[in-house]
């Protein structure tokens, strides 16, 4: 693109004569910034709440570790993707407790509650499960705020790959008064 627009707050970084931007450097510092919401999308969950997750799953089916991370991920609507690193160790511990049994079939484990185990999920029965209490805790913040950048990064990365400088100029105008109304939100109390 041969345009260029003037902004600030992108990454620090201006290019062009008299710190306008290039084309090039707007897409950069919106994929940059697209980069950033994306990593923080998806609740960082403590090792109690996998536990009580892996409980409430094998008291439904017994279950592979993989299943495990798949089902949680649906169950948040992806705003939680345990990890293997949290979830096989969580796994092992429980095995280790007497919790849960694994049994090997096709070279893959599967795990189901012991008697024990059962008796741990039926006492949690009545908590809401851990998915759900994560979007409770933190009003929604841990997947409809980033969520809702990636988009806006998306539309404004779009536009200053696609658009001609009269539209990247009104871009920059749309994303200026939305910080701004952000900030406002925050001043409100």
């Amino acid at each position: 693109m041969s345009g260029s627009f003037t902004g600030s707050g992108f990454g620090g970084r201006r290019g062009g004569p008299g710190g306008n931007w290039s084309g090039t450097s707007a897409w950069e510092a919106m994929e940059q910034l697209r980069g950033q919401f994306e990593r923080k999308v998806g609740a960082r969950m403590g090792r109690g709440d996998v536990r009580a997750a892996v409980l409430v799953l094998l008291a439904e089916k017994p279950m592979h570790g993989y299943q495990l991370i798949q089902e949680i991920e649906e169950r948040s609507g992806g705003a939680w993707k345990p990890s293997p690193g949290s979830v096989y160790p969580t796994l092992q511990l429980l095995a280790d407790e007497g919790l849960i049994i694994a049994t090997e079939s096709n070279g893959r484990k599967t795990y189901s509650l012991t008697e024990e185990g059962q008796q741990a999920a039926d006492a949690a029965a009545g908590q809401p499960a851990p998915w759900e209490a994560s979007s409770t805790r933190d009003g929604g913040r841990a997947s409809a705020l980033p969520k809702a950048g990636i988009e806006l990064a998306h539309a404004a990365a779009q536009v200053g790959r696609s658009g001609n400088p009269e539209q990247v100029k009104q871009a920059v105008a749309v994303l200026d008064e939305a910080r701004r109304k952000l900030y406002s939100i925050l001043a409100q109390d």
